[in-house]
């Protein structure tokens, strides 16, 4: 093997922070996760770029926020940055799953692709002119399976789907569902491979994103466990910006993947889809061990970094809201776990505010690749390693899609104390006092004693956006003059 590390890079889709047991979830049935957790080092306070798939995953491939690298919807065309100069250093760059690179078919600087897209969407519609046949489309065509999705679904049993909640447990083979099938296929790409290149493994499970459709297996594992739901009141979303209003009625609306949403969520409604979310979590962490157990049978993992993370998370009810579109801690703070025997602490667990870009520069620190003056991410080894504190502040953007169209343009400031949402085309946002109110229940935005420091926040943040927005665009040679003139 070479002496540059192999690099594993598990990313989930649509993953809250609170899944893993060993980070203090106790409802959750998370081993091989509580492994990574014990053996390595956690970060509980990992912010996402964006709460949209392709626009967190295009910051993190390419290193800067969203602003700068003009990704902000799922359906723009982007392609990773970074895997090419890996490869040119000589790794094995391999994507199996989600990367969500658009086109879908792009090899995005990989030397080979095996992908699997979204669970619900279908092969009979030209849906934003890019449907297409993925590896899991194939084997299910292969087995003359029928690809579950909204559209038979709801034809075959209506009143069944609008009671549903996006939950359906898998009803076709169990070794069929995307994610088993995944990671089934995951470890006999490894068992196979006979190179001795250094490998970059990006492995993309497609759920436990929407719908929500566990095996029955590992749906029943939480039977008898209390999962915690947090109320809402009438007041709390009344306070609700008008975009995070619309955006709960147009969720009702459109049936976006299977979940057919009510404006006011039951608690019973939540349990249920907690508990499937939940057990869709379990079936990923079981494939996560067996690839890992393969990984250890096949001599990689004495010299490998093991990152697990996911691109953003899901609301599951929280505020009256379902899946993301929205700046809610249950939408942005997302899990981050680094492991590996040669470089990472075991056992560590921190709370320093980071961004999950922050992963790129982390990993290449310890290969050939250079890494851009002008990049926004951060690398975590001085973190890691007890070298100094994270950042002071994180941020989040989203702008107007198909699903979130009432605003513009939205961006999220947060530091250890506040959060401020800046909605740029309303003159009504958000902000929290996240140390005494870390459900986010009492929006502050308009209370008098309050406006000062709203004031003060946002000022920041348009700073902020503004220097942001020239260091991305800067060239070299201008950033050196600029630092020497510091100096």
């Amino acid at each position: 093997m070479s002496a540059n590390p192999n690099i594993i890079l598990f990313i989930t889709d649509q993953q809250r922070a609170d899944t893993i047991n060993a980070l203090g979830s106790q409802w959750m049935i998370t081993p091989n996760l509580d492994r990574l957790v014990k053996e390595g080092t956690s970060f509980t306070r990992c912010y996402t770029t964006s709460p949209v798939c392709v626009a967190a995953r295009a910051s993190l491939f390419t290193g800067y926020y969203p602003h700068s690298t003009g990704t902000f919807t799922n359906f723009q065309p982007w392609e990773p940055t970074w895997i090419n100069q890996l490869a040119d250093t000589g790794y094995h760059c391999v994507n199996m799953g989600k990367m969500h690179i658009n086109p879908y078919d792009k090899l995005g600087g990989f030397h080979q692709r095996y992908p699997i897209e979204n669970k619900d969407r279908p092969l009979f519609l030209d849906e934003h002119k890019r449907a297409w046949h993925d590896e899991w489309d194939k084997a299910l065509h292969a087995k003359n399976l029928t690809k579950p999705s909204r559209y038979n679904r709801l034809k075959k049993d209506p009143e069944g789907f609008l009671k549903a909640q996006g939950c359906f447990p898998w009803e076709l083979d169990g070794d069929m569902h995307s994610d088993i099938f995944l990671g089934d296929t995951v470890i006999w790409w490894l068992k196979e491979r006979e190179s001795t290149a250094p490998l970059f493994l990006q492995i993309g499970f497609p759920g436990p994103h929407p719908p929500y459709d566990p095996d029955q297996k590992y749906l029943s594992m939480y039977d008898n466990v209390d999962i915690p739901v947090q109320d809402f009141s009438d007041q709390e979303l009344e306070a609700q910006p008008i975009a995070i209003k619309n955006l709960r009625k147009d969720m009702k609306r459109l049936n976006i993947d299977s979940i057919a949403w009510k404006d006011k969520p039951t608690k019973e409604d939540m349990i249920k889809i907690r508990k499937h979310y939940a057990a869709n979590v379990t079936m990923i962490d079981e494939k996560i061990g067996q690839i890992i157990s393969v990984l250890d049978q096949k001599g990689y993992l004495e010299n490998s970094i093991v990152i697990f993370t996911s691109d953003h998370g899901d609301a599951l009810g929280d505020h009256g809201c379902i899946q993301k579109w929205n700046m809610y801690e249950s939408s942005v703070n997302v899990p981050l776990i680094f492991w590996s025997p040669k470089y990472v602490p075991a056992g560590k667990i921190s709370d320093e505010l980071v961004q999950l870009f922050d992963v790129a520069p982390t990993l290449l620190e310890k290969t050939d690749v250079s890494i851009p003056d002008s990049w926004e991410a951060e690398s975590l080894w001085p973190v890691i390693n007890g070298e100094s504190g994270g950042r002071e502040v994180v941020y989040s953007e989203l702008a107007r899609d198909h699903i979130q169209i009432t605003s513009e343009y939205i961006i999220m400031r947060r530091d250890k104390e506040y959060k401020l949402v800046w909605y740029t085309d309303d003159h009504y946002g958000e902000l929290y006092d996240v140390l005494n109110d870390p459900g986010e229940q009492r929006n502050l935005w308009a209370e008098p004693e309050y406006i000062s420091k709203r004031d003060s926040l946002l000022q920041a943040l348009k700073e902020w956006l503004a220097i942001s927005m020239l260091r991305a665009n800067m060239k070299p040679s201008e950033k050196a003059q600029q630092a020497m003139k510091i100096e």
